[in-house]
């Protein structure tokens, strides 16, 4: 893709952004669960449902407000600088005005998700009674995309941003999806998710064709540096470190007794994804190297050859 053939979705964004569009969502106090039990599989582990089932809601809850704050370090600390900087004409890569236009949309969105993301933190707070334990101040991302961009040459740095985060904008965008059909969540969430994943098909998209645009101009010296790197980032993307830090920080507040916080711990730390092809995030991650032209490059299908099925 040319940056000449990009088409602007302003028309789109007028019309269906969800800060345009969607009512506040208003948490609902009925017996449905307030996070997926498949997406915290502490709740379902051995020892949790025989030593302590009934301390499930303080779980659930406690991981919602863990999932909200990495909504809002996501957005408003990672998508929330690329897109601006590209808006602001202000990224090493120059983007004609509609992308850098899009770019605002973009910022908007996110910053209105994570408005909307500490509103329902407020929300569940008030609901349950339940406060926070000390939430993560970053993301695996946080580590990631930096440890990227000190591998690339001054001039590779940017690009190599916009393709991390590029690849996580449209891995949350799958993940979102999945998190939204959840029949057992209450009827609020399910929509704060579906908002979310109407916005992020949006941005997903978008990211993948300012790569494209990006890739057709690329050098092949420089498409293969970046290959080189993008390994790099995906082993540290992948990581599970602070989400098992938060876990065992959970456990250590449940109401229970020493041994059974020791016994789940084990089986936490038994549960990590293999960083390879298996890993439940890679499908995505491959479905964009193909959208984004990337894997059309032998040097990248050499590099990701470990994640390629």
């Amino acid at each position: 893709m040319n940056a000449a053939d990009y088409q602007s979705f302003a028309d789109a964004w007028e019309s269906r952004a969800t800060i345009r569009t969607r009512p506040r969502r208003v948490l609902e106090n009925d017996d449905k669960l307030i996070y997926p039990l498949s997406r915290q599989p502490l709740v379902l582990s051995e020892t949790f449902l025989r030593e302590c089932p009934q301390l499930r809601d303080f779980a659930l809850v406690q991981t919602l407000y863990k999932f909200i704050n990495d909504v809002v370090i996501f957005e408003t600390e990672i998508v929330d600088k690329t897109a601006r900087s590209i808006a602001k004409n202000r990224f090493a890569v120059e983007f004609p005005f509609a992308c850098r236009y899009d770019a605002m949309t973009v910022v908007v969105d996110e910053d209105y998700h994570a408005l909307v993301a500490m509103d329902f933190m407020q929300q569940a707070i008030g609901l349950t009674g339940i406060s926070p334990i000390e939430l993560p101040d970053e993301i695996e991302l946080s580590r990631a995309i930096p440890a990227a961009v000190a591998l690339a040459p001054e001039h590779l740095r940017s690009a190599v941003e916009l393709i991390c985060v590029a690849i996580a904008e449209n891995t949350v965008t799958g993940d979102v999806a999945a998190f939204a059909k959840d029949a057992t969540v209450k009827q609020s969430i399910k929509g704060l998710m579906a908002d979310h994943l109407l916005d992020e098909g949006r941005h997903s998209g978008f990211w993948a064709r300012l790569v494209r645009i990006y890739w057709h101009t690329a050098s092949a010296d420089d498409r293969h540096c970046i290959a080189q790197i993008l390994p790099v980032f995906i082993g540290h993307y992948l990581t599970n470190d602070i989400q098992k830090s938060f876990d065992f920080r959970l456990i250590d507040a449940l109401q229970t007794n020493d041994a059974t916080r020791h016994a789940l711990k084990n089986e936490m730390s038994a549960l990590a994804f293999p960083i390879n092809r298996h890993h439940p995030l890679v499908a995505n991650i491959v479905r964009f190297f193909r959208s984004s032209s990337l894997l059309e490059s032998p040097c990248v299908q050499t590099a990701l050859s470990d994640y390629l099925v």
